[in-house]
C-alpha cells in the first residue's frame, strides 16, 4: 500500500482567500517541510510559500537534521512515514539535540498509539491525510499563534517577577543636559550598535533604554530588562540561556531562556557589574556571534538582538580588579550615553513633579497635593542624591500622609514658619542657583525660569544693593 495519500485539492489558493485569512503570524513564519515524496513536498511549499516568509524542504531525515543545524524554523511539517527512521523517532532525538521549531506531523496512517507516540515526542499538532490546503495553513497559525502566546506569556511573568514595571515612564525634560541625551539616542536609534547606560542610581537609565528601543525599529519587539543584581547566580545561566534536561525515558525536555524569547526585539542587562564572571565569557560569545547555544545543547539558535547595558558603578576599575571581563567591557562600551543626576538639570524639577503628581494621585486614587511656588522652589533647592527616584518616592509619600514634609512645604501652608527658610530666601537661592548653571547668562536663565530678563535684573541689582 502506497503511503502517500493525494491531497484533496490543488495548491493554488481558494476562491476568496487572502494572505490575512490565517492571521499575521503566518506571514512571518520560517517552516521546514520533511517528507520523502517529492509529490507532497512540492505541494506543500507551493501552498505554505506565498503565506509563509521562509520555506525550506528536505527529502529525509538527515537532510533536516542538517537544514535545523544551519537556521532557524518556527515550524517543522514532518511525515511519520519515511525510509530509515520514522517521524516520531526522529523528532525524539532531535529534542535530546536541540529542536527549537513546532513539530506538525503529518500521516496517512493514523491510529490512538501513534497519535500518543507523536504527542509524547514533542509534536504540537497532528494532521491526516488526505488534507486541504486550509487544514495545513491553519494547522501552521495555530503553531504560531501558540508560540507568540507563550513568550507573551513568559516576558509578562518575567516582567512581573522582576518588578521592571518600575522602569516604565517617559523620558520627561528640557534641560540641556536632557537635550544632549535624546540627541544621542536619535542618532542610535537606527543602529543596532551595542549601548551601555551610565550614571548614578535614580537617574532614569531603564527608561532612556526603552525610549531608545521605543524609537528603534525593533519598537513592536519586545524589550527584556535583566537585573543581574535579582538574578541568583545559580541559576543566571539557565534563565538567560535555557536548557534541555533528559528524561529517564531519554526524553528530551527544553526550557527557553530570555535570549530566545526576546529574539527580534532588545535586551537590557541593569547592574552588568554584577554578572558572574562565569556568565560573562559566554554572554562575549552570544553578542560577538548572535548565535545560542542553550545549556544541553548541541545545536545553536541565530539571534536577532540588539543589547544594552546599564551600570551605576566604574566598570573600569572592575577590570583592573579583575571583577569584569576586559574584553566584554570594550565589546559594550561602543557607545556610553550618561544619565545626568537630577541635580544637574533642576530646570526639569516642575515638569517631573507634575507628571509624577498627576500619575501616582490616579494610582492611589487620593486628591494631588497643590504644587504651589513655594514648594516647587524648595523642591528645586534640594540636592536630590537620590536623584530621579527620590523625587518620584517623596511624591508619593507626601500623597499617602496627605501633606508635604515641613522642609519641602509652603511656608504660608506650614505649620511651623521657623522649619523653613522664607519664600525670598528660597527664591533668591534658585535663582542665582540656575543662573550659576547658564554660566551667568540672564536672559537664558529667565527661558528656563520662565519669567522675564528684566524681573532678573531687578532682583539681582535688588540683592546686590
Amino acid at each position: 500500500m502506497n503511503k502517500t495519500t493525494a491531497p484533496l485539492e490543488p495548491p493554488a489558493r481558494q476562491a476568496g482567500q487572502t494572505p490575512g485569512d490565517f492571521g499575521d503570524g503566518l506571514t512571518r513564519a520560517s517552516v521546514l517541510v520533511v517528507d520523502d515524496e517529492p509529490g507532497m513536498r512540492n505541494f506543500l511549499v507551493k501552498v505554505l510559500g506565498p503565506q509563509c516568509k521562509h520555506v525550506e524542504q528536505a527529502a529525509n531525515a538527515e537532510e533536516a537534521s542538517r537544514l535545523l543545524d544551519e537556521a532557524h524554523f518556527d515550524i517543522v511539517i514532518l511525515d511519520n512515514v519515511m525510509p530509515g527512521m520514522n517521524g516520531v523517532d526522529w523528532l525524539r532525538e532531535q529534542r535530546k539535540v536541540g529542536f527549537f521549531a513546532d513539530a506538525i506531523l503529518i500521516t496517512a496512517f493514523a491510529d490512538l498509539e501513534t497519535a500518543i507516540q507523536a504527542l509524547r515526542a514533542g509534536a504540537a499538532d497532528f494532521v491526516l491525510k488526505p488534507f486541504r490546503s486550509n487544514q495545513i495553513l491553519n494547522a501552521v497559525a495555530r503553531s504560531i499563534d501558540r508560540q507568540h502566546l507563550t513568550r507573551e506569556n513568559y516576558l509578562l511573568k518575567h516582567e512581573l517577577s522582576a518588578d521592571a514595571m518600575a522602569g516604565r515612564g517617559r523620558l520627561l525634560g528640557r534641560s540641556d543636559v536632557l537635550a544632549t541625551v535624546r540627541a544621542t539616542l536619535e542618532k542610535a536609534a537606527p543602529l543596532p550598535t551595542p549601548v551601555l547606560f551610565t550614571g548614578d542610581s535614580g537617574t532614569g537609565k531603564e527608561i532612556a533604554a526603552r525610549t531608545l528601543h521605543a524609537m528603534s525599529d525593533r519598537a513592536d519587539k519586545p524589550f527584556v530588562p535583566v537585573n543581574c543584581a535579582s538574578v541568583s547566580p545559580d541559576h543566571i545561566a539557565n534563565e538567560l540561556f535555557g536548557v534541555i534536561h533528559t528524561d529517564q525515558e531519554n526524553h528530551g525536555d527544553r526550557h527557553d531562556g530570555l535570549l530566545f524569547h526576546a529574539r527580534g526585539g532588545t535586551l537590557f542587562f541593569d547592574e552588568i557589574l554584577e554578572m558572574p564572571l562565569a556568565i560573562q565569557g559566554t554572554m562575549l560569545r552570544v553578542i560577538e556571534e548572535l548565535r545560542l547555544r542553550p545549556i544541553g545543547s548541541s545545536r545553536e539558535v541565530p539571534l536577532n538582538l540588539r543589547f544594552m547595558f546599564a551600570t551605576n558603578g566604574d566598570l573600569e576599575k572592575a577590570v583592573q580588579d579583575g571583577r569584569f571581563r576586559k574584553d566584554l567591557y570594550h565589546r559594550i562600551n561602543v557607545l556610553e550615553v550618561r544619565m545626568p543626576r537630577l541635580i544637574e538639570r533642576k530646570g526639569d524639577i516642575l515638569e517631573l513633579s507634575a507628571m509624577f503628581m498627576k500619575k501616582i494621585s490616579t494610582e492611589l486614587g487620593v486628591a494631588p497635593l497643590p504644587l504651589s511656588e513655594g514648594v516647587l522652589l524648595k523642591l528645586s533647592c534640594y540636592d536630590w542624591p537620590g536623584n530621579v527616584r527620590e523625587l518620584r518616592n517623596l511624591i508619593e509619600r507626601s500623597l499617602i500622609l496627605g501633606e508635604w514634609p515641613q522642609e519641602f512645604c509652603d511656608a504660608s501652608d506650614c505649620e511651623s514658619p521657623a522649619a523653613t527658610d522664607s519664600l525670598a530666601a528660597v527664591e533668591r537661592r534658585h535663582i542665582l542657583t540656575v543662573l550659576d548653571d547658564c554660566g551667568g547668562n540672564r536672559a537664558e536663565a529667565a527661558r528656563r525660569l520662565g519669567i522675564s530678563r528684566k524681573t532678573i535684573d531687578r532682583k539681582v541689582a535688588m540683592w546686590d544693593a
